[in-house]
């Protein structure tokens, strides 16, 4: 059975930095061919410039679904066919207020992008996809997805939403040659607690919760990539992740109110560190 990471024409969003530019890199050190698209052109342009004449850096935002149609026309031109490989990566941070409390205009913005640009995704390159043989779409989701943590009430609606819709075109799908992954894990050493919209005090505790459990995003490339190689649909690389996301299922209503005791211990021991 063939390796679809392996010599893939792969559409990456988010491409710009961290775990987009990772899986453009180990793909390329693959084989493939890889368009890397992010609405940072000049971030974009720097990982096609780390691959080579094998990568087109296009600038777009996710959140539009004009862009996402005008991708889908340019990587079919320089890849002369078909992608066979969408990885929906583009994502933005957000946290530090409860429901109630985040403005409405963050809510759209995290959705937009988070969720609503996976949705355009799967949406505008799903049919050419289902017509390309072995195919495969991975949508970088998070534990957020089940993990509901205190104060990530957008950022964990729209990984949840990325949860399910990878469930549901996995069910969809089944039996047909393309294979659908979730990735979803904790905290990985990126800029995105940066590059979000973060309350100071939730940027301190997220980067001393990376610096602690962080992996790197090469790492999770590469685990992503031979997961999804091997069919799995959920993709959960750190083993805190793993045990979070067991409790859950076995204790949902006990794991809730654990949740909001631990994070608020969690929190005080941080600020004192």
């Amino acid at each position: 059975m063939r390796r679809r990471s392996h010599s893939a024409r792969a559409v990456v969003t988010g491409a710009g930095s961290g775990i987009g530019r990772a899986f453009a890199l180990e793909l390329a050190r693959r084989g493939g061919q890889v368009v890397c698209a992010d609405i940072d052109l000049t971030r974009a342009q720097q990982t096609a410039e780390q691959i080579g004449p094998r990568a087109l850096a296009v600038q777009c935002d996710v959140s539009s679904l004009h862009d996402v149609e005008s991708l889908a026309k340019t990587a079919e031109e320089f890849l002369s066919g078909p992608v066979d490989l969408l990885i929906n990566n583009a994502g933005v941070g957000s946290g530090g207020r409860d429901v109630g409390e985040l403005p409405m205009d963050d809510w759209q913005w995290v959705l937009g992008i988070n969720l609503w640009g996976v949705i355009y995704g799967c949406h505008v390159f799903g049919p050419g996809l289902r017509g390309a043989g072995a195919a495969g779409i991975i949508n970088v989701a998070s534990s957020a997805a089940w993990g509901a943590m205190p104060g990530m009430s957008a950022y964990n609606v729209s990984k949840a939403g990325v949860l399910a819709l990878s469930e549901t075109m996995a069910a969809e799908l089944s039996g047909t040659d393309v294979t659908v992954t979730v990735l979803c894990p904790t905290f990985v050493k990126t800029n995105v607690v940066h590059d979000g919209r973060i309350e100071s005090q939730a940027v301190e505790l997220a980067e001393k919760l990376m610096r602690w459990t962080g992996m790197t995003a090469e790492a999770v490339a590469v685990h992503t990539l031979d997961a999804h190689d091997k069919g799995k649909l959920h993709v959960i690389p750190q083993r805190h992740a793993r045990v979070i996301w067991q409790t859950k299922r076995l204790m949902p209503g006990p794991y809730t109110k654990a949740m909001g005791l631990g994070f608020r211990a969690v929190s005080a021991i941080a600020k004192k560190i």
